[in-house]
């Protein structure tokens, strides 16, 4: 977006003071970004050509992003494509295209023309796109996730003085901001793992904070040993999918404030001189000022946990007060008191939006008691509103409430019939309870409402899965995997549909070609040799079937579908001993197979 179209933001004049500063500082006001929580992902509403759509405000990428579903869906031309030129995010590299929004709102004001970049990858369920640096980086920017608000700012007559957007008796810290070595604009500084330096990127897209596993290793943090937990994959821009795990370190230092005995989430990562993202996680717990007009960085803690908020697996310790001292040596072990954050004299919301905002900023930092408060207050100031009863039928899910997140997700529907999210919400939650035909209404309506690029299809056909709704499940893979060649979680969608063409006898030979696909994008990965394993054998191809469960079960020994249908094509070729031990031993692992695989007609 070119600077000249941000300028048309300003909705200025309306004056903040700086705290902080001499008695001349003022803040001008350029724009207040309304900012909804979904989990630990900050959304912002705009529109494209006159639609709403959610961006996530992403401070860590260089440009606002369009996903490729969304320039499909909204058929937006692609005006420009350099092979030359590339972005980089914790998945690798991937060339740029861009594309152009002929109208987009955003703050309520419409700006025309806007250029985008298009990204392989979606990136959160529901999400056009991301708002980056070529807006949030315009000016200064007073990210305060807890409170749903991001607002870009213009400093005047403050000089070098510093100068904050919170109450002056609230301790706060500050730290010098890097010069990028690009004409991009990016929020990066220093901090210190176990005393080791580390670079930093203040990235609110990364809804977790995240350290590269060579710096981790720099700082003494290995990923073996009794306290290290794996964490999965982790995914962003790039088509690789990389494996983190969550680590006790020692300490984290940034500026004055130093978290001791927490852990971190480490992951096999390469982003040129970052060493660690701060993601949203770090922000929730924070308020932070970008002061890009003084070239620092000034933040503020505001209470709860810093790191890890999805599986705290030891209390995390807050940071120390901004004087430099430890109150009480609070940290100094596992499982001590955090220092309490001053307390916020800012007045409470006052319609269903701010509360809203707030709550889920609450449900991001795992508090679901305030959460529900929030959205309760929500709910009754504005009855009529489906999205508030959905929010919160959400936290209620995942504060183990779900009787009372059935009841959110049928009113959401009553007011708002056409709610996918609600629809696709409360389609998991009847499958959960083995409500199989409601399950697939609810799915039927959210398919007929969808425009077929949408991404959260792909949700829709692993619970089409879960469903034992294998026709549908597997029309869902296809219009999804049409729509998005080129994003990273393509190898799993082409493995999903192999696996369901080969369970239920669909198409076996394109299955073959479904798991070829997703191996030769992902490499050796056990899954897909064992979905093509069966594919194999619904062919009658033995010798190819036992190739496949052979290198499945040399990746991951205990896979019970890999050592049964192993042990099916071993007798099937007369190999009798070997085969009955196979299907012997898969037994034993999961004893519920042998009904399964009867059901399927592959026990024989």
């Amino acid at each position: 977006m070119k600077f000249a179209n941000v300028v048309a933001m300003v909705v200025a004049c309306a004056a903040l003071p700086g705290v902080a500063g001499a008695a001349a500082c003022g803040v001008g006001l350029i724009a207040d970004l309304k900012v909804t929580m979904q989990d630990t992902t900050p959304l912002v509403r705009a529109k494209i050509n006159g639609e709403e759509v959610s961006l996530v405000a992403d401070s860590g990428a260089f440009f606002s992003t369009l996903s490729e579903g969304t320039v499909a869906q909204f058929k937006l031309p692609i005006v420009a494509t350099n092979p030359f030129a590339y972005s980089e995010g914790i998945g690798g590299r991937q060339s740029i295209s861009i594309t152009k929004v002929k109208a987009l709102t955003i703050a309520g004001q419409t700006l025309p023309n806007v250029p985008f970049t298009m990204s392989d990858n979606e990136l959160a369920p529901g999400v056009a796109g991301l708002m980056g640096q070529n807006v949030l980086g315009y000016a200064d920017a007073y990210y305060d996730l807890s409170n749903g608000s991001i607002k870009l700012t213009r400093p005047r007559g403050c000089g070098d003085h510093p100068f904050v957007l919170w109450e002056a008796s609230r301790p706060y810290s500050m730290i010098a901001l890097d010069a990028p070595d690009s004409p991009f604009k990016r929020t990066a500084g220093e901090a210190f793992v176990n005393g080791k330096r580390v670079r930093v990127l203040f990235d609110t897209g990364a809804s977790t904070s995240l350290l590269s596993l060579d710096a981790a290793r720099r700082a003494g943090v290995e990923t073996a040993g009794a306290d290290v937990t794996s964490a999965g994959v982790e995914r962003g821009i790039g088509r690789r999918m990389i494996q983190s795990w969550v680590v006790p370190v020692a300490s984290f230092k940034i500026g004055d404030e130093e978290v001791r005995n927490t852990r971190l989430r480490i992951a096999a990562m390469s982003l040129a001189d970052i060493d660690m993202l701060l993601g949203a996680d770090f922000f929730l717990s924070h308020r932070v000022y970008v002061a890009n007009s003084q070239r620092r960085i000034y933040f503020t803690y505001n209470g709860g946990p810093v790191f890890n908020l999805a599986t705290p697996l030891v209390a995390d310790t807050g940071p120390a007060t901004a004087t430099g001292s430890t109150p009480d040596k609070a940290g100094d072990k596992p499982g001590d008191k955090p220092p309490s954050a001053p307390r916020d004299a800012r007045a409470e919301p006052t319609d269903a939006d701010g509360f809203s905002r707030r709550g889920t900023a609450f449900a991001g930092r795992r508090q679901f008691a305030p959460a529900i408060a929030d959205l309760t207050r929500a709910t009754a100031v504005a009855p009529m509103e489906a999205k508030y009863f959905t929010q919160r039928a959400v936290v209620y899910l995942e504060d183990g409430q779900p009787v009372l997140a059935m009841a959110d997700l049928d009113q959401a529907l009553k007011l708002q019939p056409d709610d996918v999210q609600a629809l696709v919400t409360r389609a998991e939650l009847r499958i959960s309870e083995r409500a199989m035909a409601g399950a697939e209404a609810d799915l039927a309506e959210a398919d007929r409402i969808l425009p077929k690029e949408a991404d959260i299809r792909l949700s829709i056909a692993h619970l089409y899965d879960s469903a034992n709704a294998d026709a549908e499940a597997i029309g869902q893979f296809s219009l999804w995997i049409k729509a998005h060649p080129d994003d990273n979680r393509l190898p799993q969608a082409l493995n999903g549909r192999c696996w369901l063409r080969a369970l239920w006898n669909i198409d076996a030979d394109k299955a073959v070609a479904d798991c070829d696909g997703a191996i030769r994008r992902a490499g050796k990965v056990a899954a897909f040799y064992d979905s093509r394993g069966l594919a194999h054998l619904r062919l009658g191809e033995n010798d190819r079937a036992i190739a496949d469960y052979d290198t499945a079960l040399a990746l991951q020994p205990k896979i019970p579908w890999s050592l049964y249908g192993r042990g099916v094509a071993r007798l099937r070729k007369g190999l009798t001993a070997e085969g009955k031990a196979d299907i012997t031993a898969a037994v034993s692992l999961a004893p519920e197979l042998a009904a399964q695989v009867k059901t399927h007609g592959l026990d024989r």
